[in-house]
């Protein structure tokens, strides 16, 4: 078993990838979608969830991306419009539909017939020492592989479970997953759960405990091992900004910044509108900082450059303006001329 920790999630990502690079030196194993290097049965713990951004990625990630799946997940979507438009790739790994089969924001709001996160908030509110608090994503009746082994769709879950303890106050969570894409994968499952651990511990009125990420199979596939490979750690700031609020003002203020998002993907905004969406009236700057970013995005994505810039301005957050800078950057790269890849057996040689 193997175990990384870590006060960040940026640094639990590198010593991750540095154990995967060392593997993929020793052996690869193969997969429905190509060869990957694979370590079984890993634990990643991280002190402090609220440093969830994994900024030293390289190419960096895409926050706004990021930001939009939690509103999604948060407000119990499985629509698949909106998130492509923020990733226009996604449906060629979750496959081509109007909803995604796993989602897991309608899997834990409404799939199994009630709203798992309240349930859960209401059972650990009055019974705060209990061990009976599990938020199930996996499905065994709709996710298990038929007898030949073969999926059941292109989309399902690999998020299998969470749990939830209240201990001295402080809401600890753990995740389970039975498969975990280190490059594309990892890096967006710290932001979706250590975000609803901290919603929910708003609910409760606690603090945040630690989370602990359980992958039964943590891997990187062969065309990432490059990027993976590459990346190294540099200086981040700290992530002061509090998601933290009681249940009815969370649920206001998440409820508008998902109306926000259906907006902007609508095409029905002006260049003088962009930055308007981008401020969050009667809530804390920390959600004006995640909304300016994803208002960012979309007016990037739309042409609208100035608009783009304006947004962004209004993000008082260092950690989401570097992330931004290095998704920017991604982008203006690929525009440019390439340089010649390095390969693959070039990197594992200095393992």
């Amino acid at each position: 078993m193997f175990m990384f920790e870590s006060d960040t999630a940026d640094q639990v990502w590198l010593e991750a990838a540095s154990a995967l690079k060392l593997q993929a030196a020793r052996q690869l194993q193969g997969s429905r979608c190509g060869n990957t290097a694979e370590l079984l049965h890993v634990l990643l713990h991280v002190r402090d969830p609220r440093q969830r951004w994994v900024l030293s990625r390289t190419p960096g990630m895409s926050v706004a991306f990021a930001i939009v799946e939690v509103i999604g997940i948060v407000n119990g979507r499985k629509d698949a419009g909106y998130l492509n438009f923020f990733n226009a790739s996604l449906p060629r790994y979750s496959g081509e539909s109007v909803e995604y089969y796993g989602a897991y924001g309608h899997r834990l709001r409404s799939h199994f017939g009630f709203d798992q996160l309240r349930r859960a908030a209401n059972a650990l509110e009055c019974n705060p020492d209990g061990r009976q608090v599990l938020l199930q994503i996996w499905d065994p009746a709709t996710d298990f592989p038929s007898e030949a082994g073969t999926p059941r769709a292109e989309d399902i879950p690999c998020n299998i479970c969470s749990m939830l303890k209240l201990r001295q106050g402080k809401l600890e969570w753990s995740q389970t997953m039975r498969s975990n894409d280190v490059f594309r994968g990892l890096p967006y499952n710290f932001i979706q759960f250590t975000t609803l651990q901290e919603v929910i511990a708003g609910w409760l009125g606690a603090e945040l405990g630690t989370y602990s990420h359980f992958s039964d199979s943590l891997h990187v596939y062969e065309k990432d091992m490059n990027a993976t490979f590459s990346s190294a750690r540099i200086a981040i700031p700290e992530n002061r900004d509090s998601l933290s609020l009681p249940m009815k003002d969370a649920e206001r203020i998440w409820s508008e910044m998902n109306r926000r998002v259906d907006l902007l993907v609508t095409d029905q905004v002006s260049g003088r509108q962009f930055a308007g969406l981008a401020q969050i009236e009667d809530a804390p700057q920390s959600f004006t900082n995640l909304m300016a970013v994803v208002v960012a995005d979309a007016a990037r994505r739309r042409g609208k450059i100035s608009a783009m810039h304006k947004a962004i301005e209004i993000c008082a957050n260092p950690v989401l303006q570097h992330l931004w800078r290095n998704w920017e950057a991604r982008k203006s790269k690929k525009k440019a001329p390439q340089k010649a890849r390095v390969r693959t057996a070039d990197i594992l040689m200095q393992a």
